[in-house]
């Protein structure tokens, strides 16, 4: 995507209206994003890095940055459809490969039924594990994988929205999951992620009474998923390890910046809140 032209760009299909559907030289797909503001980009690309730390990255679309420069070589194609666009020059978007056949997913028991019914979240006992068979155990980590790390990213425009619409609209965890989609090999895949980390870490106090309990919630882990979290508490590295991949993989990461020292104080702490989270489970 870094080196491929943009050979049109397509309204609809990619969420807001500023957002378009980019068909590139080689043939392929991807949604581009412009942000209402600069964090919303930095945020999805810094979720997007996060997952790779998690080892939960095939979980999102492969995502890369791009400059919007009507006179560059990748924008010369769309340059008339750029002047329509009302897109900033020079402004960072984001572009995430297009996946076929997604469908909608509606969260299962224990989010979907017992928090449609008002009960507090609680996690599935031993009893009940037990009984499930080998499908519903692989859906249930990848659910747990979801509320993980949207925990980590405090993003609450995913399953959390859902539950804080409960308090006006009863059926809402009964419709599909917002910006979670399923892909044709029964995966989750987990879309827009730019509330995730900066705009989400300055919501803390309204979004964590349900993110919170929401994790609590979940008591089976990826083993993968779990030894992470452990490594990252015990070497103190969730920041560093983040943006030495960031730099790394994205040539355009000093353009919108790293996480300011509060906000890799918070990541640290969630991840310290996961781990002991996680070490109660295995205790019960």
């Amino acid at each position: 995507s870094r080196a491929a032209r943009v050979a049109s760009l397509e309204r609809g299909g990619c969420g807001r209206s500023s957002n378009r559907l980019a068909r590139l030289s080689d043939g392929s797909r991807a949604c581009v994003r412009y942000g209402i503001n600069p964090e919303q980009i930095q945020g999805e690309a810094l979720s997007y890095h996060l997952a790779g730390v998690l080892g939960m990255q095939e979980r999102l679309p492969p995502m890369a940055l791009a400059l919007v420069e009507t006179r560059g070589r990748q924008w010369e194609p769309v340059r008339e459809e750029l002047r329509g666009s009302h897109w900033a020059e020079g402004a960072v978007v984001s572009l995430t490969r297009w996946v076929d056949n997604l469908t909608a997913v509606v969260a299962p028991a224990p989010w979907g039924a017992e928090a449609g019914g008002g009960r507090r979240l609680q996690p599935l006992s031993a009893g009940e594990l037990g009984g499930l068979p080998p499908s519903q155990l692989v859906e249930l980590v990848q659910w747990s994988d979801l509320i993980l790390f949207d925990y980590l990213t405090a993003n609450f425009d995913r399953l959390v929205s859902n539950l804080f619409s409960l308090q006006w609209d009863p059926r809402v965890m009964h419709r599909a999951t917002s910006n979670l989609l399923r892909a044709p090999d029964g995966g989750l895949v987990f879309m827009d992620n730019e509330a995730g980390l900066v705009h989400g870490y300055r919501l803390l106090a309204m979004w964590d009474p349900y993110n919170e309990p929401l994790l609590r919630s979940v008591c089976v882990f990826r083993e993968g998923t779990a030894r992470r979290a452990a490594e990252l508490h015990r070497r103190r590295s969730a920041a560093a390890e983040l943006r030495r991949r960031y730099r790394a993989r994205e040539p355009l990461w000093a353009r919108l910046g790293f996480l300011s020292e509060r906000q890799a104080e918070l990541l640290q702490a969630r991840v310290d809140f996961v781990h002991r989270h996680i070490a109660h489970c295995r205790a019960q």
